[in-house]
């Protein structure tokens, strides 16, 4: 693919190497003459030093023969203006990363819609995702998310006294937003049909909308009893608020500790049913009067990578239960291992790299991935749906898949859900289709 790259700060110089590793033909544009020199030295890859957001650049770098323009600068508007010029000019994928929420906010206007850019990539916003597929879901056997968290995938097992035990899955009752796909037992796993009856000890993999799937953990389980969850944020940041939007269930008790009074101010006013205490997060005798040491999970999520750590390791030493970090420099991605083990860290996010994963997933040219392998031949495939798709225009109820397959979600534009009877297929949707591998060849020629 021919991709070029507005920016070489630390995302796009990773996305440059990364890319480039790939087997890419990329093209780096930089305003900084001394970023330019650095990656001249480091990467395998053509570097121009210019203007991304210029037409006349744009038009001089051949954007209408790109497969992907990826604007990556630290500057939402340089991004958005970038990539708007690219798409009137001929690219045909467009990328804009952005950190204010403002542009993923849709009540008055979508954004996305407006400049023609195809998607918009928050790097705060997809570690928000990870972070909360982790506080949503303590002790999980597994967890994925599809569509940038608006639907997941988890695994779940039916304990004694549950009673769900003996009975067949059109007995359930169950939410319309959550679909039992997968029971494996015994060694041996199948796609759930309306038959099918629950026993002891099976593992049955869901898919759902977080919340539903949340509510139905006692349902499985009458022992894992739903209790309130205390959050504590370490930073009002980008990602602090995605996390409070992710994490909406009243189950959830939310603080904020951001040491700036106007942001404390705007995220107050934001969101009142979150608590935001005004002081500085790295001081052990203001996490000692909040009280971390009953805190559920402790996330620190500032821009400051030092001072996170600092407050982890401190929040550790109290007692938190669950410590959460995110890093922003590469340096300290390396050190992931050291974090976790000696410093007692749950769990390590960081935007580059997530930003990085991202991209690669969207820029992929198979129309059919393989998102997860359950045990015993079970596949759940996402499989992008083009034009020339035989299922375009049909009904889920009017298409023949294979026996050992089924639709367990849809994602069309930017709303994902899970599929009913009625929901038609267009052109341009992703579809999850859970898929036992021996009909994995069958499925895909009925779908691409």
């Amino acid at each position: 693919m021919k991709i070029i790259i507005v920016g070489a700060g630390e995302v796009g110089h990773n996305l440059c190497a990364t890319l480039s590793a790939d087997g890419h033909d990329v093209t780096v544009v930089e305003q900084s003459g001394q970023r330019v020199e650095q990656l001249d030295e480091e990467q395998n890859a053509r570097i121009v030093r210019g203007n991304g957001s210029s037409a006349r650049q744009l038009v001089d770098l051949d954007v209408a023969r790109c497969d992907a323009f990826l604007a990556m600068t630290s500057d939402d508007r340089t991004n958005l203006i970038s990539c708007s010029l690219a798409k009137g000019l001929g690219a045909k994928d467009t990328f804009a990363r952005i950190h204010d929420e403002t542009y993923s906010d849709n009540s008055v206007i979508n954004y996305q819609l407006h400049f023609g850019i195809d998607m918009l990539v928050n790097p705060e916003a997809i570690c928000a995702v990870e972070l909360a597929k982790a506080i949503r879901n303590p002790g999980r056997v597994a967890v994925e998310n599809f569509a940038r968290g608006q639907i997941e995938f988890q695994q779940q097992r039916v304990a004694h006294g549950s009673r769900l035990i003996g009975q067949q899955l059109k007995q359930l009752k169950l939410d319309p937003k959550v679909r039992i796909g997968y029971v494996q037992r015994d060694g041996i796993g199948e796609i759930a049909g309306a038959e099918t009856v629950l026993q002891e000890g099976d593992r049955v993999t869901l898919f759902g909308y977080p919340d539903a799937l949340f509510s139905l953990r006692e349902r499985f389980d009458p022992k894992n009893k739903i209790s309130e969850v205390r959050v504590v944020l370490f930073g009002g940041t980008e990602t602090a608020i995605s996390l409070i939007r992710l994490l909406t269930n009243p189950r959830f008790r939310i603080r904020v500790i951001e040491k700036d009074p106007e942001r404390c101010q705007q995220i107050a006013e934001r969101f009142p049913e979150v608590s935001v205490i005004c002081g500085d997060g790295t001081s052990l005798r203001l996490l000692e009067e909040e009280q971390i040491s009953e805190a559920d999970y402790f996330v620190a999520c500032t821009k400051d990578d030092e001072e996170n750590i600092l407050t982890c390791l401190q929040a550790t030493k109290l007692g938190a239960d669950h410590v959460q970090l995110v890093v922003n420099k590469g340096d300290y991605e390396q050190l992931e291992g050291i974090l976790k083990t000696i410093l007692g860290i749950e769990m390590v996010v960081s935007p580059r790299r997530a930003t990085a994963d991202f991209m690669l997933r969207s820029l992929s040219t198979e129309t059919a991935a393989t998102l997860a392998e359950l045990p015993d031949g079970g596949r759940i495939l996402e499989v992008k749906l083009d034009h020339s798709s035989p299922v375009i225009g049909k009904c889920v109820k009017d298409i023949q898949l294979p026996r050992s397959s089924l639709f367990v979600a849809i994602q069309h534009k930017f709303k994902a859900s899970v599929p009913t009877a009625e929901d038609t297929l267009l052109a341009g949707d992703r579809v999850l289709v859970l898929v036992d591998e021996s009909e994995k060849k069958a499925l895909l020629s009925k779908l691409v």
